[in-house]
């Protein structure tokens, strides 16, 4: 055999050989961490339940979530949020992007083929053309028109992590968008029973404001009868202004948070305004035994999951850069010396293999980049890991804290009612004595005073407790209901 039919043979070996490893992956198998999880949760279940792993489930269908607070007016407002919230619409752009991104890794894997047309303009030197140093070359232009394709063999599946990684980026992105709107739809209930709870706290001072106004009135006609000092009349003229300021202090905090709603709907404050609804105390009641299941339908785990799998691509990416690369190029088409004979059939040309550099490529030393590399690559997989973690344990830390807000708040309530009660018996036995004379009107400005805190009390807590259902809903993933998966 001779030299001239050993080396081709030798070299279409060596091409069967690296085809035949086209494809093989250098990527680490992914597995997903371990993440304990109580079967229910500690504020619902006793201390023994049982642990198993986390599996994000974000395509879990959450339903419109709100409407178990049977408010009509959130109901619109969430729609209207839906249609034209501006980082609502960010985050479908950004998802967009990471689909764009999806799609280019993708088509790395195909041949790249395109055509182009134009001439070249040139003169060899004498060496080229073996001639002495001093003789005369002629200035010719050649005119090429031809179709070229580039490809890459892929090796130790370079090419397929990068689509697996740009694939898992897209998921990421889709499940942080999940996240915004999720985290949209609470905003949005948040700011709306806000305002609610100012406003049953407004309703309590114009009654405060008004009571207060007809007692001045009557020390006024009393005082002016000789009946009382003006210490009296002016103690109630001063609680009658301390409460037109905290009136004015609540219409102040209510225009902001209105507002603030305005922007999460899509609005300018000037186009939106909310008919004053004080907020009654809310019936809605959390089941017994919440499944820490429905934690995996929180959009952010399955978020924080997908970028960890990302960067165990990316691993494999790294490591693909240690073994060798195959690019297949080559030109098919015409070249000649006129433009009136380019396409005649004597002027067909065709080039394979690079015009620059070389088919296969392994680089021998590169100073330790691409061990760097490797390691950037498994530090980036081990903090995703740990953010991963890190996120499992906040989400069961967010509902067990609103759980407890929930359970201790109908505690709360009762003690608070209690109290409010007290003191509107304390207030009219106050009024009853000071009418009496047994009392001074400082005993009834401190009962009066001791209602309308106690009420303002009362008010908050209803507030408290319509944010803690909403923040227990946004916690567990969009409700307490596990409903049917749907197509991401």
């Amino acid at each position: 055999m001779t030299p001239s039919t050993t080396l081709p043979r030798l070299a279409g070996g060596l091409l069967a050989s690296l085809l035949l490893l086209a494809g093989c992956s250098v990527a680490p198998t992914y597995e997903r961490p371990a993440v304990a999880t109580p079967a229910t949760f500690k504020e619902t279940a006793p201390a023994d339940a049982n642990w198993k792993p986390a599996e994000p489930a974000d395509e879990a269908s959450r339903g419109e979530w709100w409407t178990v607070f049977r408010d009509p007016a959130l109901n619109r407002l969430e729609r209207d949020a839906l249609a034209a919230n501006q980082d609502l619409a960010a985050a479908a752009a950004r998802l967009g992007q990471a689909r764009a991104l999806e799609q280019a890794a993708h088509a790395a894997k195909f041949p790249q083929i395109g055509v182009g047309f134009g001439p070249t303009r040139q003169r060899p030197s004498p060496a080229s053309q073996g001639l002495a140093a001093d003789a005369d070359t002629r200035t010719s232009t050649l005119w090429r028109g031809q179709a070229s394709i580039a490809y890459e063999v892929d090796l130790f599946g370079r090419l397929a992590s990068a689509e697996d990684a740009a694939r898992l980026d897209a998921e990421r992105n889709l499940a942080l968008f999940g996240a915004t709107l999720l985290a949209l739809q609470a905003d949005v209930a948040q700011a709306y029973f806000l305002i609610r709870e100012l406003d049953a706290a407004q309703a309590l001072y114009v009654d405060a404001v008004k009571l207060r106004a007809d007692t001045v009135q009557l020390l006024q006609r009393r005082f002016d009868e000789g009946d009382i000092a003006e210490l009296d009349l002016a103690r109630a003229r001063s609680e009658l202004s301390a409460a037109r300021s905290e009136s004015l202090g609540l219409a102040r905090q209510r225009a902001v948070a209105e507002h603030a709603l305005a922007i999460l709907l899509g609005k300018s404050p000037a186009e939106f305004s909310l008919p004053a609804m004080p907020l009654r105390r809310l019936s809605v009641d959390v089941p017994a035994g919440l499944p820490s299941a429905l934690l995996e339908r929180r959009p952010d785990i399955a978020a924080a999951e997908r970028a960890m799998a990302a960067a165990n691509a990316r691993v494999g990416v790294a490591r693909a850069a240690w073994f060798p690369r195959l690019a297949l190029t080559g030109a098919l088409g015409y070249e000649s010396g006129g433009l009136g004979d380019l396409f005649k059939y004597a002027s067909r040309s065709f080039v394979l293999g690079p015009l620059v550099g070389t088919a296969l490529s392994l680089p021998v030393f590169d100073g330790g980049a691409r061990d760097a590399g490797v390691k950037q690559a498994r530090a980036a997989y081990d903090e995703d890991s740990a953010r991963y973690r890190q996120t499992v344990l906040q989400a069961f830390r967010e509902v067990e804290d609103n759980l407890a807000q929930l359970r201790l708040l109908g505690d709360q309530h009762r003690e608070q009612d209690s109290a409010v009660s007290a003191a509107e018996r304390a207030a009219r036995l106050a009024r009853l004595q000071y009418r009496e004379g047994a009392v001074s009107y400082l005993n009834v400005i401190d009962s009066e005073r001791s209602v309308l805190q106690q009420q303002r009390l009362a008010v908050g807590l209803d507030g408290e407790r319509a944010r803690s259902t909403v923040n227990l809903i946004r916690a567990l993933g969009g409700g307490w209901a596990p409903g049917p998966t749907t197509p991401g």
